[in-house]
């Protein structure tokens, strides 16, 4: 009875560590997983703990071959240019535009397409510079997490599925030998209480046990024939890919980090840095200094380049939305990460999910002591029955 109450308590207080995603219940009576309701307070521990040992991120930005983000942008932009021009001509200067001759309007598209390179180029080097100044990472991840809880499900239940599992399993075998004990003590003392309440302590010692064995000892120590160190931590280069993977594909995508960029609380700066590569192209531009002489004068010509400018903002956007582009990159972070995480030390690597599973291991344990304690009741109701 006792190897059952630990296997199923295990199970039951892990399944509710992950579901329901969202609250299911009335009111305040109801239940929400701990890890989605507490997804948001997950990822500050997790970022403080992990994200940021893994370096700045202008050592990732690197990895990523700015020459390849290069040329995704000229070929996005690139054939594009003509289009947005017209756009944003026939928004400020539709008369002007219409009038142009045609061998005019195609001089000023050749003049963008062939600028465009050598400005996209000096524009990627300079992101790479100031990425970290550009990107409040801990504010991106914290609000990815919150608005999609299942992802930090998914992430601990791929990372630490053999260990979840091993949780439970040992729950049976803890249960168990706690249950061996307990029965001669019965025998000898069959008390009213001492069932319930050793059912008590055997559901949370068990679960107690279980969750300690993933995380200690933190290096491997050798106990007569066996080589023992927390589940864990002995799996520290499998769980690191998986990790690596997850973070890059579902977190710290170029989509993301980009957007935050540009519209998250430095987006100001990211545009000024735009702005400021930019500017050459547009005041070197004929089509500057057609605007100038035929509309009214400066202002159609400062009217003209702000437009041009917030078409260049919403432009990097949308290329960085390439979802193939952003297929392509993923494994190039998610390497860098894992090589980062391989890298660190027993007690830095068990503080990637141990700080996540404390927020859940005192309800854990409870969970275990009171499934026990009931089925212990039930255990002496049926042998007082006989």
């Amino acid at each position: 009875m006792a190897a059952v109450v630990g296997w199923f308590t295990n199970w039951l207080a892990i399944q509710m560590s992950f579901y329901p995603v969202q609250f299911l219940g009335v009111g305040p009576i109801g239940w929400q997983g701990v890890i989605p309701r507490k997804a948001e307070k997950m990822a500050h521990i997790c970022i403080d703990r992990t994200l940021q040992q893994f370096g700045d991120l202008n050592a990732v930005y690197r990895k990523l071959e700015p020459e390849k983000i290069v040329e995704q942008v000229v070929s996005q932009v690139g054939p594009r240019m003509d289009e947005y021009i017209d756009e944003v001509m026939y928004e400020l200067q539709p008369v002007l535009w219409d009038n142009l001759p045609l061998f005019v309007r195609n001089r000023i598209y050749r003049w963008g397409r062939e600028q465009l390179p050598k400005r996209i180029e000096s524009l990627v080097e300079d992101f790479g510079d100031d990425l970290n100044d550009l990107v409040d990472l801990k504010a991106l991840l914290s609000r990815e997490l919150a608005k999609h809880p299942d992802l930090m499900n998914r992430i601990f239940q791929q990372a630490g599925s053999a260990e979840l599992k091993s949780v439970i399993n040992r729950g049976a075998i803890i249960g168990g030998l706690l249950g061996a004990i307990l029965a001669p003590i019965w025998s000898a003392y069959p008390a009213p209480w001492l069932l319930p309440v050793g059912g008590f302590v055997v559901g949370f010692l068990t679960n107690w046990i279980a969750i300690n064995l993933i995380f200690r000892p933190l290096r491997p120590r050798r106990i007569l024939f066996w080589k023992l160190q927390g589940l864990f931590l002995k799996r520290q280069p499998e769980i690191s890919d998986v990790w690596a993977t997850l973070v890059a594909e579902e977190l710290i995508t170029v989509e993301k980090v980009a957007d935050a960029m540009i519209n998250g609380r430095r987006g100001d700066r990211t545009r000024a840095i735009i702005q400021k590569h930019l500017r050459p192209l547009l005041d070197n531009s004929v089509v500057m200094k057609l605007t100038a002489q035929v509309t009214v004068g400066m202002t159609g010509y400062t009217d003209l380049k702000k437009a041009m400018n917030q078409k260049a903002v919403l432009a990097t956007h949308d290329v960085f939305s390439d979802p193939a582009f952003n297929r392509d990159r993923a494994p190039v972070v998610a390497s860098a990460l894992a090589e980062q995480m391989k890298a660190l030390g027993p007690e830095e690597f068990q503080d990637i999910l141990r700080p996540a599973f404390r927020e859940e291991e005192v309800q854990l344990m409870l969970v275990g002591g009171v499934l026990g304690l009931l089925a212990g009741a039930i255990q002496f109701l049926i042998l007082n029955s006989l």
